[in-house]
């Protein structure tokens, strides 16, 4: 009965997982602000901003557009925290 059950659990974690089509959006949207805060890589951007000058995030809630941000972090985005606000830079290359 365990060997089976191991068999199962074996066979489910190694299944081929192709992402979600939230996260394929999710993506195309991270790569806009990643583009829009490289235009002005000196520039400090708030949550809200990032908001108002990416078009693909205009319809978007406050909180989604914070989990890509933060999702971004390391990569290319770099997390400045002033006065208990939260900015946002690009890294560069």
């Amino acid at each position: 009965f365990i060997n089976h059950e191991l068999e199962l659990l074996a066979k489910k974690n190694s299944a081929e997982k192709k992402p979600t089509a939230q996260q394929v959006a999710n993506k195309g949207i991270a790569e806009d602000i990643v583009k829009a805060l490289a235009n002005e890589p000196n520039r400090l951007f708030t949550i809200t901003e990032i908001m108002k000058s990416v078009p693909s995030c205009a319809d978007l809630t406050n909180q989604r557009v914070s989990a890509i941000v933060r999702g971004l972090l390391g990569v290319s985005i770099e997390r400045i925290e002033d006065k208990r606000k939260a900015y946002f830079k690009y890294l560069g290359e």
